[in-house]
C-alpha cells in the first residue's frame, strides 16, 4: 500500500508561481510512475503531468506545457510540481497518484493522495 499526501496549495494571484508535494509513506515511490491530476468545479479529473520512475520521462498536458514542471526526488520518498504564470484557469483541486507506468489516464493510477486546492486569481 501507498499513502500519498499533497500539499503547497493556496491562493496565488495571476501570473504567480506555486510548488505542490507529494508525499509517500508505505512504500517507496521509487517503484512507480507518478502523476498530477486536476479537477475544477463541475468538471472531470483530468490529466496534467506524469514522470516515469526513473525521472527520465516526463509528458505534460498541453495546457500546462511550459509552464508547470513535474519532478521527484525518490530518496526522499516526494514528488513536485512546479507551477509558473499560473491562470485563474489552473483554479482546481490537484491530486498525485501513482502507478506501475506514466500515463495519462486515471485508471492507469491505483494510488491517490487527497488534493490540495490551488486558487488563481485574476
Amino acid at each position: 500500500q501507498v499513502q500519498l499526501v499533497e500539499s503547497g496549495g493556496g491562493l496565488v494571484q495571476a501570473g504567480g508561481s506555486l510548488r505542490l508535494s507529494c508525499a509517500a509513506s508505505g512504500r517507496t515511490l521509487s517503484s512507480y510512475a507518478m502523476a498530477w491530476f486536476r479537477q475544477a468545479p463541475g468538471k472531470e479529473r483530468e490529466f496534467v503531468a506524469t514522470v516515469s520512475w526513473g525521472g527520465g520521462r516526463t509528458y505534460y498536458a498541453d495546457s500546462v506545457k511550459g509552464r508547470f514542471t513535474i519532478s521527484r526526488a525518490n530518496a526522499k520518498n516526494t514528488v513536485y510540481l512546479q507551477m509558473n504564470s499560473l491562470k485563474p484557469e489552473d483554479t482546481a483541486v490537484y491530486y498525485c497518484a501513482a502507478g506501475p507506468s506514466p500515463g495519462t489516464r486515471k485508471i492507469e493510477y491505483g494510488y491517490w493522495g487527497q488534493g490540495t486546492q490551488v486558487t488563481v486569481s485574476s
